[in-house]
């Protein structure tokens, strides 16, 4: 088998220690940025109902000019901007940040969904405000939003690789360091999108079946 064919399963084994070590790092920056997109996503959905306009104007600003640049300019610009933490975790965050501005409105949507009569039963219980949210809206409304979110989670992992502007070697990062190193991109390329696709794909049915579940 020369260097010269198209492909050589010889590099393909090689190279998937290395994408097995990326994928790890892709599936932690999956997680956590969607547990802070998640918990970001609810406060700012709800801050944004409050009827203070001192409140809502500069929240809804913020949420559309993180909605307005790029992904990865906000990476580099956090990146540059706070060199004291490690870039894992600058990518976690800026990756929560970012889907929590766009999971705002799946929640939104949800909590707009609760029956009016929800609210008014509520009100009549006498429930304090607290308690409406807590064991009225937010049970109902989380349940209506699961199907969005999960598409999401599946959207920010496919979008991992712009990690490799703030130099975390995630998995599509992996396959680069590799390809820059054998001249051997096909192999490492290839491997590395075969795995998202094993690992996004079942993920994005279980989301299409838990969709016509709720519906």
């Amino acid at each position: 088998m020369t260097e010269t064919e198209a492909w050589s399963w010889e590099h393909a084994a090689a190279v998937f220690p290395k994408l097995l070590e990326g994928l790890q790092i892709t599936i932690l920056a999956t997680v956590v940025g969607m547990i802070i997109a998640s918990i970001l996503g609810l406060v700012v959905a709800i801050v944004r109902r409050s009827k203070l306009r001192v409140v809502t104007f500069p929240v809804g600003f913020l949420v559309e000019f993180i909605r307005s640049t790029p992904l990865l300019v906000q990476l580099v610009f956090a990146n540059l901007l706070f060199t004291q933490f490690p870039s894992l975790a600058i990518g976690c965050v800026v990756l929560g940040v970012h889907y929590a501005t766009y999971m705002s409105e799946v929640y939104r949507a949800g909590i707009d969904a609760v029956p009016k009569g929800q609210w008014e039963a509520a009100i009549a219980l006498d429930l304090p405000r607290s308690r409406t949210w807590s064991a009225v809206v937010l049970p109902q409304a989380i349940r209506n939003t699961l199907p969005g979110l999960g598409n999401y989670a599946v959207s920010m992992f496919k979008e991992t690789p712009f990690l490799f502007a703030i130099a975390v070697v995630e998995m599509y990062t992996a396959a680069q360091q590799y390809g820059a190193g054998t001249f051997r991109y096909m192999e490492a390329i290839t491997m590395a999108g075969l795995l998202f696709l094993l690992v996004s794909y079942p993920t994005s049915l279980l989301v299409r079946r838990l969709e016509n579940r709720l519906a």
